[in-house]
């Protein structure tokens, strides 16, 4: 070979005719800009950035995704992971035709599927027209108003096909903004008082923490973390430590934060700047779960007059950032969260280190769910005794029920820890429905197990459940009566799981589908289901794959008849593993 042919075969296996990946489309890069304006262009960012894509195109295409990947200095595959991980983000590749402009969606939860969910979206199926997508939904967070369907980001309450269509036909949207004490009505009654007591040196931050810590409130999303000791354990690391408020809440049967962030949310607001106040915190982020689309507006609109007219002038408020979560269950779980602000897949990690070490940016962090930061100003106010001295059966506290199914009266119920479920249907839900007999009951939410009616007279509160293989969790109650079926509940259960399984994690990814597949037969096979079981239960990474067999579990030693096998002993096993505080 000569000289010059060998310089030759050199520079055509050195030259690269194109770019690696897709080429750039100007007019996409140009619209990606005038999306994104002047705000930054950092990798925490991604999710909103295909936030407003998704909000004004109504679907994401794939020479948007390459645009925002380049605006972003990002490599294209990661834009693309993200933006097909969560649900609510419609990824188009090149070829297909992008879904319609609007999308209703039915929740096919537990108490929306016992409310007529299935022939709610079979006649919207029948009923609506091209140029409308119907799709089903987990739970979008309104169980005491089953069924629900949404119409782009509008709930409908209470749907009928007919409510839904004229939502449709009226192009009706927008979720509208109900009554609530806004800034200047919270001021007007006290509020912001004690926060700027602490401010200005009249409470002291050891004070704060030890009032929490003898209060006895313990993390209201889940898990049931002490709340005054993880205010303790999170200053006890050096700066920069920041808060991220988990209002994800996506559990099945769960709406308290959502009830409260409607009525009264500066309550939340000042015992979230307590607790950043106590704790050193520099920064705030709350993460809100995309179906709450009026939470939303309330937040951004509460948030601008707080910083506008802050309670007092001697303390700078920290930076505090909304950040808008996009349709997935995982991201209740608080490192799957943390993941999510940051940007990317809502992926749980895996622990050691502890969030309150490691955890959003690297930070020492303080994860807390909504309603926890509720209550911070009462228990100021008022003394820790006064939490402490509601309670029945032993316990102490208040917890907020969310409470849906065959009862006359379904919502949120502020109630003593410790009441049973029997007194919470006759004191406080009106009694079951006309024709309806108590059955049995989720105690908590779709993860917690389902118990029978016998086992009514049990104190609901943290850890008095586990010994029958449930738990309390976010305390969401669902009412089963003699018109349903366990069995059919406990599938429904699992569905939900299987399509909210993050898939990072065998077990939970392959174990909750061939859960699904043995539950659809009349008769379960029970030795291989509880094989499953127990491999979720051990091996998964988080609470999701390790409860989701908690409802079958239970099938199998409450409901034996149903699954088509004998009594099984009362003594047999069940997995009483609590999920995640944050999965609310």
């Amino acid at each position: 070979m000569t000289h010059q042919q060998s310089t030759v075969k050199k520079v055509k296996k050195n030259k690269r005719m194109a770019p690696k990946g897709r080429p750039i489309d100007l007019s996409a890069l140009a619209e990606i800009r005038a999306l994104l304006g002047d705000e930054p262009r950092r990798r925490d960012l991604l999710i909103e950035h295909l936030h407003k894509i998704q909000d004004t195109y109504h679907y994401i295409s794939a020479r948007h995704i390459v645009a925002l990947a380049h605006e972003m200095k990002l490599a294209q595959t990661e834009v693309y992971e993200v933006a097909t991980f969560y649900h609510h983000f419609d990824v188009v590749k090149e070829g297909e035709n992008p879904p319609p402009p609007l999308t209703v969606r039915v929740c096919e939860s537990v108490s929306c599927d016992l409310a007529g969910a299935k022939p709610l979206l079979a006649a919207l199926k029948q009923g609506l027209g091209e140029g409308v997508r119907i799709i089903p939904a987990p739970c979008v967070g309104r169980c005491q108003h089953a069924p629900v369907a949404v119409v782009g980001q509008n709930p409908i309450d209470d749907a009928t096909p007919e409510s839904v269509c004229q939502a449709v036909q009226s192009n009706a949207a927008e979720a509208e903004v109900p009554s609530y004490i806004d800034y200047a009505a919270y001021r007007a009654h006290g509020g912001y008082k004690t926060l700027k007591a602490c401010i200005e040196g009249q409470r002291y931050p050891e004070s704060a923490i030890k009032a929490m810590e003898n209060s006895g409130l313990r993390g209201l999303g889940g898990a049931g973390f002490p709340a005054g000791r993880k205010w303790r354990i999170v200053k006890g690391y050096p700066a920069p430590r920041l808060l991220a408020v988990n209002i994800d809440e996506g559990e099945p049967g769960t709406f308290k934060d959502r009830h409260y962030l409607e009525s009264d949310p500066h309550r939340f607001l000042e015992g979230m700047l307590i607790a950043a106040w106590a704790v050193g915190i520099s920064e705030i982020y709350i993460y809100l779960r995309d179906e709450y689309a009026a939470c939303r507006q309330i937040l951004t609109r509460e948030l601008a007059a707080l910083r506008a007219n802050p309670p007092t002038k001697t303390h700078i408020i920290p930076p505090i950032h909304l950040r808008r979560g996009a349709g997935a269950y995982i991201c209740g779980e608080e490192s799957a969260m943390i993941e999510s602000i940051e940007g990317r897949r809502g992926m749980p990690r895996l622990r050691p280190p502890f969030v309150a070490e490691v955890g959003l940016f690297g930070r020492p962090t303080l994860e807390h769910n909504m309603e926890t930061l509720y209550w911070v100003r009462d228990i100021l106010e008022r003394g820790p005794e006064w939490f402490a001295s509601y309670g029945r059966n032993g316990r102490k506290g208040l917890r907020s029920f969310s409470v849906s199914g065959r009862v006359q009266k379904p919502g949120v119920h502020l109630a003593p820890a410790g009441i049973t479920m029997r007194e919470l249907i006759d004191e406080y839900c009106g009694g079951m429905l006309p024709g309806h007999e108590f059955y049995g009951y989720f105690p908590g939410g779709a993860s917690g197990g389902i118990l029978p009616a016998s086992l009514g007279d049990l104190p609901l509160d943290f850890d008095t459940l586990n010994p029958y293989g449930c738990f309390i969790g976010s305390a969401a109650i669902i009412v089963l009566s003699d018109h349903d079926s366990a069995k059919a509940a406990a599938l429904n259960a699992m569905r939900f799981f299987e399509d909210e399984s993050c898939g990072q994690c065998t077990p939970c990814r392959v174990g909750t589908a061939k859960a699904v597949t043995l539950m659809e037969k009349d008769d379960w096979d029970k030795p291989l289901l509880d094989d499953i079981s127990k491999v979720m239960n051990d091996a998964s990474i988080c609470g999701l794959g390790q409860a989701a067999a908690n409802p079958l579990q239970c099938v199998f030693k409450y409901f034996p008849q149903e699954a088509g096998i004998s009594a099984v002993s009362p003594t047999a096993p069940i997995n009483i593993n609590a999920e995640d505080e944050s999965h609310s």
